[in-house]
């Protein structure tokens, strides 16, 4: 167990992070770890379906991405619409943030945007010139390590193919490999995570305890909640998957159903105590993300799964191939 920040760190070869997806979802690797033998397989995520015992069944969050990300009328400032707080009134994200400070304006398809407040985390309150919505038309936001924006294929490919409930900023990137044919065929019910820009925050502090989390809002329906507490195993389809089922209110250890909002942090030395399974990404080094998947599998073991699929090729991040953890 650890809570230093520089244990959550290793060293990835550019070229290994996924530019691009493949043509076709399906085609990606799929690295298995069974914790109980710390044995690795390498396999395909079209295996998936064999790994699966009666009364298993998967969780998905059907969220959906929106295109958020809009850029000023001279291309000089770039905003990543998060929330929308009231009639003409947002918050979000601003880059170069020296360039919109309390007071200053810009234009977006010729409507003015004031900037009305700065909160504590760099966010803006912003005011718009007179309401519209700033999604509809919009860009896909791109995480920013693909150091490129989003294109037309983006608008297919960064988005699950069941999703569904339209609010997330980035997308639960282990359900990018599925198709509509491999999903019909496994026992599944959906949950929803608005997947927020926080996902994207770094891990400043080396007591990682210390960080804070932003919270993002979720929904479990009555059906989903009868799915899961019936079910033998639970397989978690991405990490925010198992942050919903970690957080969600239970009446006598039964999950119900609920409309919530989680800034839940796992990370070691925390046991998820709701997930079976978890097929999950690769993640970036020093990420919360990491730091959960660490708590499921151990973090000795994962880093050196992680090492091993560097060694193997494996392709890296949200575009990248996937991991079974059981």
């Amino acid at each position: 167990m650890s809570l230093a920040l520089s244990d959550y760190d290793y060293p990835l070869p550019e070229e290994l992070i996924a530019s691009r997806p493949l043509a076709n979802r399906q085609d990606s690797r799929m690295m298995v770890l069974h914790r109980r033998e710390q044995k690795i397989e390498h396999r395909m995520f079209a295996e998936l379906d064999g790994f699966l015992q009666p009364g298993d069944l998967l969780v998905l969050n059907n969220t959906r991405v929106v295109n958020a990300r809009r850029f000023s009328d001279d291309g000089k400032v770039e905003f990543l619409f998060l929330e929308r707080l009231g009639p003409a009134r947002w918050k979000c994200l601003v880059r170069p943030g020296r360039k919109m400070r309390v007071g200053a304006q810009a234009g977006i398809n010729g409507v003015g945007v004031r900037v009305e407040e700065i909160c504590p985390d760099g966010e803006r309150i912003v005011s718009l010139e007179r309401d519209f919505d700033p999604w509809e038309g919009g860009m896909v936001p791109l995480p920013p390590y693909l150091r490129r924006q989003g294109d037309p294929g983006d608008l297919e490919r960064y988005q699950t193919v069941y999703a569904e409930v339209a609010g997330a900023v980035a997308a639960p990137t282990a359900g990018l490999h599925f198709t509509s044919e491999i999903l019909d065929a496994l026992p599944h019910t959906f949950i929803t995570l608005h997947v927020g820009a926080g996902t994207f925050q770094p891990v400043k502090v080396e007591n990682i305890s210390e960080h804070r989390m932003h919270r993002e809002t979720f929904f479990i329906s009555e059906s989903a909640a009868t799915a899961i507490n019936a079910a033998k195993s639970i397989i978690a389809v991405g990490t925010t998957t198992v942050r919903v089922l970690e957080a969600a209110q239970r009446e006598e250890g039964k999950l119900i159903a609920q409309d919530g909002a989680t800034d839940i942090f796992v990370h070691p030395p925390a046991k998820i105590r709701h997930v079976d399974a978890l097929l999950t990404n690769f993640h970036l080094p020093r990420s919360t993300l990491l730091m959960l998947v660490s708590a499921f599998a151990g973090r000795e073991f994962l880093l050196a799964a992680y090492a091993e699929a560097i060694r193997e090729r494996y392709r890296f991040y949200s575009y990248g191939d996937c991991m079974l953890i059981v």
